[in-house]
């Protein structure tokens, strides 16, 4: 019995041919499409065998997670070394404030003066230098939280005014030097 391609068996027949030439067809076009993603997947991972997308974005997932723990250790550290700077820069000498005066009304040049040298804490001494044609005198006095302990001239609380108004900070007394430089 021979069949014909008009008869049912002959039409499936050429419908199950054409779609085997229809799936021959999308597999070569799969084929194609995969190829080109593979080239694409070389050009992104490189030469390294078998590896594919996933297993890449794993890894830099990881390298990723690595480098951030790693910052933030550094980034501690350097607040700890920062917090230490910040706390041996807190009594180091940051204010201080030179007053020239004639402590003798001789007009001499105004060779007198007061140094006050303060930390952030206000803290520190106030140096008073009193010239005189015949002699000069030195004065040391130490100052703790703003306050001294012993009582400042004029010039010397001038001085301490100056040297903490720099930093915006209130200063010692009322009293005014008659020039500050």
């Amino acid at each position: 019995m021979a069949s014909s391609l008009t008869d049912t068996q002959g039409i499936v027949a050429l419908g199950a041919g054409a779609l085997a030439i229809v799936a021959l067809l999308a597999c070569l076009a799969l084929g194609l499409g995969l190829r080109r993603l593979r080239r694409g997947q070389t050009v992104v991972l490189g030469e390294r065998g078998e590896r594919d997308i996933v297993e890449h974005a794993v890894d830099m997932q990881e390298a990723f997670e690595a480098l951030r723990s790693y910052v933030e250790d550094v980034a501690a550290r350097l607040d700890g070394r920062l917090a230490g700077a910040e706390a041996a820069l807190r009594v180091t000498i940051g204010h201080r404030a030179l007053v020239r005066y004639d402590a003798y009304n001789e007009l001499s040049g105004q060779q007198s003066m007061s140094i006050a040298l303060l930390d952030d804490e206000r803290s520190g001494i106030v140096l008073t230098c009193i010239h005189h044609r015949d002699q000069a005198r030195v004065y040391a006095k130490q100052v703790h939280g703003g306050h001294a302990e012993q009582e400042l001239s004029p010039e010397e609380q001038e001085a301490v005014r100056v040297a903490l108004s720099a930093a915006g900070s209130p200063g010692l007394g009322d009293g005014a030097g008659r020039r500050a430089s």
